[in-house]
């Protein structure tokens, strides 16, 4: 093969590659980052004692489920909770929920600014960044909503499982 028809041909490949990457992303961004709720941060209301909805999340704390990892499979289902305000956030008794009625309770545990702690379903040894939940089988499912609810039991955040 001659070099100049190698050249055409390594251009075509690069062409080609770059339009079913950028035609993959494409599909990926507008059915699956459009689904997925976001949560805005707001002012927290100043003597407002009405009842909490459990369908929209109180935004007056800005901590979010960044993600779930390996949903449905044990060894590497991963929650990840993020801290995006200021100041300190105690997660003490805060519980993350899926739709199946399976609960994690957080222990004493205090993030940051842009702090992040990773929940992982399989059992293993809790430090400042990892918890463990310690089950035998996988808890999340693709299309499910990870909520996670403060200690008073209002709703935080929430995550649709891609």
């Amino acid at each position: 093969m001659d070099r100049r028809k190698l050249v055409y041909y390594l251009l075509l490949n690069v062409f080609v590659s770059a339009c079913v990457t950028s035609g993959i992303l494409f599909w990926y961004d507008r059915n699956y980052r459009a689904s997925q709720p976001s949560v805005q941060q707001s002012a927290p209301a100043s003597g407002n004692s009405a009842p909490v909805s459990t369908s929209d999340p109180q935004t007056d704390i800005a901590v979010k489920i960044s993600s779930v990892v390996g949903a449905g499979t044990l060894e590497s289902e991963i929650v990840v909770v993020k801290f995006e305000g200021d100041g300190q956030l105690d997660l003490a008794s805060w519980q993350l929920k899926d739709e199946d009625g399976n609960i994690f309770t957080f222990p004493k545990l205090t993030l940051y600014p842009n702090g992040a702690v990773q929940v992982h379903t399989i059992a293993g040894t809790d430090s400042v960044i990892d918890l463990y939940w310690g089950l035998g089988d996988a808890v999340w499912n693709s299309g499910e909503n990870a909520r996670l609810f403060d200690s008073q039991g209002n709703l935080r955040a929430f995550y649709r499982v891609p």
